[in-house]
Protein backbone atom coordinates (compact mmCIF):
# COMPACT_ATOMS: atom_id res chain seq x y z
CA UNK A 1 0.00 0.00 0.00
CA UNK A 2 1.35 3.53 -1.17
CA UNK A 3 1.80 6.61 1.08
CA UNK A 4 1.88 10.14 -0.30
CA UNK A 5 4.59 12.61 -1.25
CA UNK A 6 4.93 16.04 0.00
CA UNK A 7 6.65 19.08 -1.62
CA UNK A 8 7.32 22.34 0.65
CA UNK A 9 9.58 23.33 -1.78
CA UNK A 10 11.85 24.61 0.61
CA UNK A 11 15.52 26.05 -0.25
CA UNK A 12 18.39 23.96 0.85
CA UNK A 13 19.61 25.22 3.65
CA UNK A 14 23.01 27.62 3.05
CA UNK A 15 23.85 28.93 6.38
CA UNK A 16 23.86 28.36 10.35
CA UNK A 17 20.20 29.97 10.62
CA UNK A 18 19.06 28.34 7.85
CA UNK A 19 19.84 24.80 8.86
CA UNK A 20 18.09 26.09 12.36
CA UNK A 21 14.99 27.11 10.75
CA UNK A 22 14.69 24.34 8.47
CA UNK A 23 13.10 21.73 9.90
CA UNK A 24 10.07 24.48 11.63
CA UNK A 25 9.62 26.05 7.96
CA UNK A 26 9.19 22.38 6.50
CA UNK A 27 6.59 21.24 9.03
CA UNK A 28 4.33 24.65 8.98
CA UNK A 29 4.65 24.91 5.14
CA UNK A 30 3.37 21.23 4.92
CA UNK A 31 0.60 22.22 7.66
CA UNK A 32 -0.86 25.15 5.78
CA UNK A 33 -0.34 22.47 2.32
CA UNK A 34 -2.69 20.14 4.61
CA UNK A 35 -4.68 22.87 5.80
CA UNK A 36 -5.30 24.35 2.63
CA UNK A 37 -6.49 21.33 0.93
CA UNK A 38 -8.84 20.41 3.13
CA UNK A 39 -10.70 23.82 3.01
CA UNK A 40 -10.31 24.36 -0.11
CA UNK A 41 -11.30 20.81 -1.72
CA UNK A 42 -14.52 19.73 0.37
CA UNK A 43 -13.60 15.99 -0.85
CA UNK A 44 -10.24 16.21 1.59
CA UNK A 45 -11.92 17.41 4.25
CA UNK A 46 -14.49 14.56 3.79
CA UNK A 47 -11.77 12.01 3.61
CA UNK A 48 -10.27 13.61 6.85
CA UNK A 49 -13.60 13.21 9.07
CA UNK A 50 -13.73 9.36 7.60
CA UNK A 51 -10.42 8.79 8.68
CA UNK A 52 -10.82 10.45 12.27
CA UNK A 53 -14.03 9.07 12.91
CA UNK A 54 -12.91 5.70 11.67
CA UNK A 55 -9.64 5.44 14.02
CA UNK A 56 -11.52 7.05 17.07
CA UNK A 57 -14.09 4.59 16.64
CA UNK A 58 -11.30 1.48 16.92
CA UNK A 59 -10.05 3.44 19.85
CA UNK A 60 -13.17 3.69 21.48
CA UNK A 61 -13.87 0.11 21.22
CA UNK A 62 -10.63 -0.51 22.37
CA UNK A 63 -11.03 1.57 25.72
CA UNK A 64 -15.09 0.37 25.73
CA UNK A 65 -13.47 -3.48 25.95
CA UNK A 66 -11.41 -2.97 28.63
CA UNK A 67 -13.99 -0.44 30.91
CA UNK A 68 -17.05 -2.91 30.60
CA UNK A 69 -14.49 -5.81 31.63
CA UNK A 70 -13.74 -3.71 34.46
CA UNK A 71 -17.37 -2.98 35.49
CA UNK A 72 -18.61 -6.91 35.14
CA UNK A 73 -15.59 -7.59 37.44
CA UNK A 74 -16.12 -5.00 39.98
CA UNK A 75 -13.64 -2.66 39.09
CA UNK A 76 -12.84 1.07 39.72
CA UNK A 77 -12.00 2.37 36.18
CA UNK A 78 -12.08 6.01 34.68
CA UNK A 79 -13.96 6.49 30.94
CA UNK A 80 -11.86 6.46 28.11
CA UNK A 81 -9.04 9.40 27.69
CA UNK A 82 -7.84 10.51 24.16
CA UNK A 83 -4.74 11.98 23.78
CA UNK A 84 -4.44 14.59 20.75
CA UNK A 85 -0.91 15.29 18.38
CA UNK A 86 -0.13 18.63 16.83
CA UNK A 87 -1.30 18.35 13.11
CA UNK A 88 0.95 16.13 11.04
CA UNK A 89 2.75 14.42 14.04
CA UNK A 90 1.42 10.79 14.15
CA UNK A 91 -2.22 9.97 13.07
CA UNK A 92 -3.62 13.13 14.98
CA UNK A 93 -3.64 11.46 18.26
CA UNK A 94 -1.65 9.66 20.49
CA UNK A 95 -4.30 7.03 21.04
CA UNK A 96 -6.73 6.54 24.25
CA UNK A 97 -6.32 5.00 27.91
CA UNK A 98 -8.53 4.22 30.50
CA UNK A 99 -7.00 4.35 34.15
CA UNK A 100 -7.53 1.68 36.56
CA UNK A 101 -8.04 2.67 40.09
CA UNK A 102 -8.33 -0.55 42.00
CA UNK A 103 -6.78 -3.64 41.96
CA UNK A 104 -7.62 -6.19 39.94
CA UNK A 105 -8.23 -9.14 42.24
CA UNK A 106 -8.13 -12.29 40.23
CA UNK A 107 -6.03 -13.77 37.72
CA UNK A 108 -9.27 -14.46 35.60
CA UNK A 109 -10.49 -10.82 35.68
CA UNK A 110 -6.65 -9.96 34.51
CA UNK A 111 -6.96 -11.67 31.57
CA UNK A 112 -10.62 -10.72 30.78
CA UNK A 113 -9.66 -6.96 31.51
CA UNK A 114 -6.27 -7.44 29.30
CA UNK A 115 -7.84 -9.05 26.16
CA UNK A 116 -10.87 -7.36 26.18
CA UNK A 117 -9.71 -4.32 24.60
CA UNK A 118 -7.92 -5.61 22.03
CA UNK A 119 -10.09 -7.84 20.65
CA UNK A 120 -13.35 -5.50 20.75
CA UNK A 121 -10.62 -3.15 18.68
CA UNK A 122 -10.03 -5.72 16.47
CA UNK A 123 -14.16 -6.75 15.72
CA UNK A 124 -14.34 -3.15 14.54
CA UNK A 125 -11.06 -3.23 12.59
CA UNK A 126 -12.52 -6.05 10.35
CA UNK A 127 -15.36 -4.02 8.75
CA UNK A 128 -13.34 -0.87 8.26
CA UNK A 129 -10.65 -2.62 6.70
CA UNK A 130 -13.30 -4.73 4.22
CA UNK A 131 -14.68 -1.46 3.37
CA UNK A 132 -10.96 -0.26 2.61
CA UNK A 133 -10.20 -2.69 0.13
CA UNK A 134 -13.95 -2.32 -1.14
CA UNK A 135 -13.44 0.97 -1.95
CA UNK A 136 -9.88 1.12 -2.93
CA UNK A 137 -8.64 2.71 -6.36
CA UNK A 138 -5.94 1.09 -8.24
CA UNK A 139 -3.52 3.56 -9.18
CA UNK A 140 -0.14 3.09 -11.78
CA UNK A 141 3.18 2.73 -10.10
CA UNK A 142 5.33 5.88 -11.42
CA UNK A 143 8.70 5.59 -8.86
CA UNK A 144 7.85 8.68 -7.22
CA UNK A 145 6.23 7.31 -4.17
CA UNK A 146 8.66 8.26 -0.90
CA UNK A 147 7.09 6.67 1.98
CA UNK A 148 5.52 2.91 1.82
CA UNK A 149 3.06 2.02 4.52
CA UNK A 150 3.73 -2.09 4.63
CA UNK A 151 0.57 -3.84 4.71
CA UNK A 152 -0.65 -6.05 7.73
CA UNK A 153 -1.35 -9.77 7.42
CA UNK A 154 -5.17 -9.07 7.88
CA UNK A 155 -5.22 -6.61 5.05
CA UNK A 156 -2.71 -8.75 2.68
CA UNK A 157 -5.68 -11.70 3.39
CA UNK A 158 -8.58 -9.37 2.75
CA UNK A 159 -6.87 -8.16 -0.80
CA UNK A 160 -6.67 -11.95 -1.71
CA UNK A 161 -10.00 -12.75 -0.46
CA UNK A 162 -11.28 -9.50 -2.89
CA UNK A 163 -8.78 -10.11 -5.51
CA UNK A 164 -7.50 -6.47 -4.42
CA UNK A 165 -3.41 -6.08 -5.39
CA UNK A 166 -2.49 -3.67 -2.40
CA UNK A 167 1.30 -3.14 -4.19
CA UNK A 168 -0.73 -0.42 -6.59
CA UNK A 169 -3.62 0.49 -4.46
CA UNK A 170 -3.87 4.44 -2.99
CA UNK A 171 -4.23 4.46 0.56
CA UNK A 172 -8.05 5.34 1.37
CA UNK A 173 -9.30 7.01 5.09
CA UNK A 174 -10.51 3.57 5.79
CA UNK A 175 -7.68 1.53 5.05
CA UNK A 176 -5.33 4.45 6.60
CA UNK A 177 -7.94 4.10 9.93
CA UNK A 178 -7.78 0.46 9.85
CA UNK A 179 -3.84 -0.08 9.26
CA UNK A 180 -3.59 2.51 12.46
CA UNK A 181 -6.01 0.67 14.57
CA UNK A 182 -3.86 -2.58 13.79
CA UNK A 183 -0.53 -0.66 14.47
CA UNK A 184 -2.01 -0.04 17.94
CA UNK A 185 -3.59 -3.52 19.13
CA UNK A 186 -0.27 -5.43 17.88
CA UNK A 187 1.57 -2.95 20.29
CA UNK A 188 -0.67 -3.32 23.13
CA UNK A 189 -0.17 -7.06 23.06
CA UNK A 190 3.33 -7.17 22.72
CA UNK A 191 4.21 -8.86 26.17
CA UNK A 192 6.05 -5.54 28.48
CA UNK A 193 5.08 -4.62 31.59
CA UNK A 194 1.44 -3.69 31.27
CA UNK A 195 0.75 -3.45 28.14
CA UNK A 196 -2.40 -5.48 27.37
CA UNK A 197 -0.43 -8.52 25.70
CA UNK A 198 1.67 -8.77 29.24
CA UNK A 199 -1.46 -8.64 31.29
CA UNK A 200 -2.72 -11.71 29.16
CA UNK A 201 1.01 -13.72 29.64
CA UNK A 202 0.62 -12.77 33.29
CA UNK A 203 -2.48 -14.43 33.32
CA UNK A 204 -1.60 -17.50 31.30
CA UNK A 205 1.48 -18.25 32.44
CA UNK A 206 2.13 -16.30 35.63
CA UNK A 207 5.16 -14.14 37.14
CA UNK A 208 8.19 -15.65 35.81
CA UNK A 209 7.18 -16.16 32.75
CA UNK A 210 5.95 -12.84 32.25
CA UNK A 211 9.06 -11.05 33.11
CA UNK A 212 11.64 -13.30 30.53
CA UNK A 213 8.91 -12.98 27.81
CA UNK A 214 9.38 -9.19 28.44
CA UNK A 215 12.78 -8.79 27.93
CA UNK A 216 12.94 -11.14 24.81
CA UNK A 217 10.26 -8.80 23.35
CA UNK A 218 12.42 -5.80 24.14
CA UNK A 219 15.54 -7.05 22.66
CA UNK A 220 13.51 -8.60 19.71
CA UNK A 221 11.90 -5.47 19.13
CA UNK A 222 15.02 -3.65 19.34
CA UNK A 223 16.60 -5.75 16.73
CA UNK A 224 13.75 -5.25 14.22
CA UNK A 225 14.02 -1.16 14.95
CA UNK A 226 18.06 -1.68 14.01
CA UNK A 227 17.23 -3.83 10.67
CA UNK A 228 13.83 -1.35 9.88
CA UNK A 229 16.56 1.43 9.86
CA UNK A 230 19.34 -0.10 7.85
CA UNK A 231 16.88 -2.22 5.87
CA UNK A 232 13.60 0.19 4.86
CA UNK A 233 15.74 3.64 6.31
CA UNK A 234 12.87 4.17 9.00
CA UNK A 235 13.84 4.98 12.15
CA UNK A 236 10.25 4.43 13.93
CA UNK A 237 10.89 1.42 15.52
CA UNK A 238 13.23 3.37 17.55
CA UNK A 239 10.15 4.92 18.96
CA UNK A 240 8.51 1.42 19.74
CA UNK A 241 11.73 0.63 21.53
CA UNK A 242 11.76 3.97 23.67
CA UNK A 243 7.95 3.12 24.49
CA UNK A 244 9.15 -0.62 25.53
CA UNK A 245 11.88 0.44 27.14
CA UNK A 246 9.79 2.38 29.45
CA UNK A 247 7.20 -0.44 30.12
CA UNK A 248 9.51 -2.94 31.24
CA UNK A 249 10.40 -0.80 34.03
CA UNK A 250 6.77 -0.86 35.57
CA UNK A 251 6.17 -3.33 37.63
CA UNK A 252 3.21 -5.74 37.07
CA UNK A 253 1.26 -6.44 40.14
CA UNK A 254 -0.22 -9.91 41.27
CA UNK A 255 -3.56 -10.80 41.57
CA UNK A 256 -4.45 -12.11 45.45
CA UNK A 257 -6.37 -15.41 43.49
CA UNK A 258 -3.84 -17.11 41.26
CA UNK A 259 -6.07 -20.12 40.18
CA UNK A 260 -5.01 -21.13 37.10
CA UNK A 261 -7.32 -20.30 33.83
CA UNK A 262 -10.33 -22.27 32.67
CA UNK A 263 -9.56 -24.05 28.96
CA UNK A 264 -12.32 -21.64 27.55
CA UNK A 265 -9.88 -18.76 28.42
CA UNK A 266 -7.15 -20.71 27.14
CA UNK A 267 -8.83 -20.61 23.60
CA UNK A 268 -9.17 -17.15 24.10
CA UNK A 269 -5.52 -16.46 24.55
CA UNK A 270 -4.65 -18.68 21.46
CA UNK A 271 -7.08 -16.12 19.44
CA UNK A 272 -5.35 -13.14 21.14
CA UNK A 273 -2.41 -14.45 19.53
CA UNK A 274 -3.71 -14.69 16.37
CA UNK A 275 -5.05 -11.09 16.60
CA UNK A 276 -1.59 -10.05 17.12
CA UNK A 277 -0.04 -12.06 14.21
CA UNK A 278 -3.15 -10.78 11.76
CA UNK A 279 -2.11 -7.12 13.84
CA UNK A 280 1.87 -6.69 13.65
CA UNK A 281 3.71 -5.66 10.44
CA UNK A 282 7.88 -6.02 11.47
CA UNK A 283 8.64 -3.11 9.44
CA UNK A 284 5.24 -0.69 9.43
CA UNK A 285 7.19 1.89 7.25
CA UNK A 286 9.62 1.96 4.44
CA UNK A 287 11.29 5.14 2.92
CA UNK A 288 12.36 5.00 -0.29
Amino acid sequence: MHGEKFDPKVPDPQKLIDYIQYIPTVYFKVVGMVFTGAFTQPSVLADGLIFSLSLLAILTAHEAGHYVACRIYGVDATLPFFIPSPPLIGPGTFGAFIKIVSPIWSRRALFDIGVAGPIAGFILIIPIAIVAILTSKQIPTTGEITVTFNDPLLMKLFGLIFNVNLNTTEMNPFYFAAWIGLLVTSLNLIPVGQLDGAHAVFAVFGAAVHKWFGRIAFVTMAMLAILGWFLNGSPTGFLYVILLAVMLRVRHPEPEDMTPLDNKRLVVAFITLLVFALSFVPFPIKFH
